[in-house]
């Protein structure tokens, strides 16, 4: 009997390895290999397109910590994370408390407020241009119409960087509502039907109920916006190209800059593996803080 269940047992292993290693291969080969060639080459001279490479040590990490522009790169990427994730998830979560009701045409208007999600980046990032423009925009003109200045957005240092923001904030607003309202219909409604006889208020509601049996997936929000915040590029390069004066210039346009512009493949790949660990801390700090807070149903 033994032996029967042993091959038994050896023939589901084999077959669960089996089916993972399409996914193993994936992994292996378009992320571990990457991650391991990326810190090889910080360690080297690596020109684009020169199969010669000459070893420098840690040469390419103690320029990091001279290169100036790198750490307003640093403050402008820490900038947009704080300030867009907070709001973001705010925004979502007041969308999907609305959107949770049961009056007629509501899947419109989850429909409406998810369709920025589905917009390519690139298509969304070029409509935002014509929304910004100094002189015809629509926000300017809206501006004018309330007797406000118009604002000079993508090509003033100080404006730059929070109308990349606005536009993210408008992207993913949608995608976090989506994943919030379907938390939202997890929880039980006489637990609001209980508050409301107690006198609660809508807020408090919102602060005391919601929120406290919703924090696994806020909790999972910020770690999916922690990761998208460090990967932006694709709004700067359409949008701004990092200017101006470097004011929109994060990270991952940084180590694009200086391998592909530069072609400093090396010094790129040190700016890499600076960012995977800053991330990697980043999100390790949230779980010993935030990840503690979280409260699942049916614990006590």
């Amino acid at each position: 009997m033994s032996h029967r269940f042993a091959t038994v047992w050896r023939k589901e292993v084999f077959l669960a390895y089996a089916l993972l290693l399409p996914s193993l291969i994936f992994l292996a080969a378009f992320t571990y290999w990457p991650i391991l060639r990326s810190f090889w080459f910080s360690l080297h001279d690596v020109a684009l397109g020169d199969p010669r490479i000459f070893w420098l040590g840690a040469e390419n990490y103690l320029r990091l910590l001279d290169d100036g522009l790198f750490w307003k790169v640093l403050g402008n990427t820490a900038f947009y994370t704080l300030t867009t994730i907070p709001l973001s998830i705010i925004v979502a979560l007041l969308l999907a408390v609305a959107m949770d009701s049961k009056l007629r045409g509501m899947a419109i208007y989850r429909s409406a407020f998810f369709y920025p999600v589905m917009i390519p980046s690139v298509a969304a990032g070029m409509v935002w241009v014509f929304l910004y423009a100094p002189g015809y925009g629509p926000i300017n003109e809206a501006l004018n119409f309330l007797g406000l200045p118009r604002l000079d957005w993508l090509y003033d240092s100080k404006w730059a960087l929070p109308a990349i923001i606005l536009m993210s904030i408008w992207k993913y607003s949608g995608y976090f509502m989506l994943i919030l309202l379907a938390a939202l219909k997890l929880v039980p409604s006489d637990l609001y039907e209980a508050a409301r006889l107690d006198g609660v208020g809508p807020v408090s509601r919102l602060l005391h109920i919601t929120v406290p049996l919703i924090s696994p997936t806020l909790y999972f929000v910020i770690v999916i916006g922690l990761l998208h915040s460090y990967q932006i590029f694709d709004y700067v390069y359409v949008m701004t190209q990092g200017g101006p004066a470097d004011s929109t210039n994060v990270l991952t346009f940084y180590i694009y800059q200086n391998g592909f512009q530069y072609q400093d493949i090396g010094y790129a790949s040190t700016i890499a593996n600076t960012l995977l660990v800053f991330v990697l801390g980043l999100i390790g700090l949230v779980a010993l803080t935030l990840g503690r807070r979280v409260h699942y149903m049916g614990e006590r």
